[in-house]
């Protein structure tokens, strides 16, 4: 799922979103995750992705890749668009695809299960004032997700993304590398919808949570990224919340 599709949307300048609400832990950090069901050396990042989630101020997100099908099992949760991001972070780098394979903060590529590595990179983006400078909230009010990006001088445009997540899937593998285990994936993108571009001013957005949501969904993130999906650049913004079922919102 891609692209621009039907959604409501209110732009207003406000001046007043600029200040935090501290009730909420800013993003201080974004983790993509290039893995695969048929990479034999890609469960242990996956469960460290799964760690790395638990941690509020983290957007940890699980982005599985279709290039290793051809070894005999084709990975039931990875999207082109995934492989298309993948290779356009490597292009920007002039680096190397491969899985497992983390992506922080849009800036810096490292092992996938490297713990430390990740840390580090973490450290080392955030010391770019322009990196995750923006702080994004989203809150969902019954069948409708706000979405408020702050105002913040910028030297270009950026993208704004909304990203449909699945909490934790588990996956029995039949063939190939990991055959006869069963593994579990975290923060898994199942959809992507483009909200629109983001020049510096202040943004209130009103989206249907059916645009993003079907049964697989039950958390959501927005990324505010400079580049585009298959030309990504720094992210300058970023939050992620669970999403309530309509149930839950259903008098017993």
């Amino acid at each position: 799922m891609d692209g621009r599709i039907g959604w409501a949307v209110v732009v207003s300048v406000l001046g007043s979103v600029a200040m935090l609400s501290e009730a909420k832990a800013q993003t201080r950090g974004v983790i993509e995750l290039f893995t695969c069901q048929g990479c034999a050396s890609c469960p242990p990042a996956d469960q460290l992705l799964g760690r790395f989630a638990d941690d509020p101020a983290i957007v940890a997100m699980s982005l599985p890749v279709d290039y290793w099908n051809y070894l005999g099992w084709k990975d039931t949760l990875a999207l082109p668009d995934n492989t298309a991001r993948q290779r356009g972070y490597a292009r920007a780098r002039r680096d190397l695809v491969y899985t497992p394979q983390v992506v922080v903060n849009g800036k810096v590529a490292v092992p996938g299960a490297d713990k430390q590595a990740i840390t580090r990179a973490l450290a080392e983006t955030r010391s770019d004032p322009s990196t995750l400078a923006l702080a994004v909230e989203i809150k969902q009010n019954g069948d409708e997700l706000a979405i408020t990006i702050p105002a913040e001088a910028t030297p270009g445009s950026a993208q704004i993304w909304l990203y449909g997540l699945t909490s934790s899937t588990p996956v029995t593998i039949e063939r190939g590398e990991n055959r006869g285990h069963t593994l579990t994936y975290h923060n898994v993108i199942r959809h992507r919808v483009k909200l629109g571009n983001w020049t510096g001013a202040a943004l209130d957005l009103r989206v249907p949570t059916t645009d993003i949501v079907d049964s697989t969904v039950d958390r959501v993130a927005v990324v505010v990224q400079v580049g585009t999906l298959d030309n990504p650049g720094t992210i300058l913004g970023a939050a992620t919340e669970p999403l309530v079922s309509a149930q839950a919102h259903t008098n017993p």
